[in-house]
């Protein structure tokens, strides 16, 4: 009895990890509040995470702010652009679905929109992780992940599963999630752990050889 609650005990290291990611996704939310620092918070969001996920973490509040502190002028302009370029496919789709077009104009425009859209949501769920890890200018951090996420196109396929099959589960069985509850406790920290395993696998082949944040 007294090896299951010690504190090298299975038990008290998992119960510790699920404190950790809790802690993790209050600080996230909290962060995230005045928006325009929506980008500094998913920074610090995966860079405490990969460090949970490979036991690296001693304090969550203290390296969350770290990172957060760090990385919050360059991961706000970054987060603008990547919204930018958002705002301006959501622009072209609205223009695609209302402009009268040729029926093979549209197909083969639809089908670029579709190519540039996915490529932008790869490149953003690279870009976050990656500045967390690396160091570059907006420009570097944006081709690198987008260079990445079509060099593991597998590993990008996985985290955009585990964020989309998260999300579905919460919008069409909401009892599932608590109704939301879940989310508040655990549920961004929790999905960014979970990919944090994959990046942290990929990131590791180019840390290394890539000091400064060239992959």
């Amino acid at each position: 009895m007294d090896s299951l609650f010690s504190a090298d005990s299975i038990l008290m290291r998992g119960l510790t990890r699920i404190a950790d990611v809790m802690i993790l996704n209050f600080l996230f939310i909290l962060t995230s509040l005045p928006v325009l620092t929506l980008g500094a918070s998913l920074t610090a969001l995966n860079f405490t995470a990969m460090r949970i996920g490979t036991g690296a973490c001693n304090s969550v509040t203290a390296d969350y702010f770290r990172s957060f502190r760090k990385n919050l002028r360059q991961a706000t302009g970054l987060a603008l652009v990547l919204a930018a370029l958002a705002a301006v496919l959501a622009a072209w789709y609205t223009v695609l679905d209302t402009a009268a077009l040729d029926a093979g104009v549209r197909l083969a425009l639809l089908a670029l929109w579709y190519i540039l859209a996915f490529s932008l949501a790869t490149t953003a769920l690279f870009a976050f992780p990656y500045l967390a890890k690396f160091e570059g200018r907006i420009r570097d951090v944006l081709r690198n992940a987008l260079l990445l996420s079509f060099r593991h196109l597998p590993t990008a396929l996985a985290a955009l599963a585990i964020i989309i099959l998260s999300l579905g589960v919460a919008l069409f069985y909401p009892q599932t999630a608590g109704y939301g509850l879940l989310w508040l406790l655990i549920g961004f920290a929790g999905i960014a752990v979970a990919n944090g395993f994959l990046f942290t696998r990929i990131f590791n082949k180019y840390a290394a050889a890539s000091p400064a944040g060239e992959a």
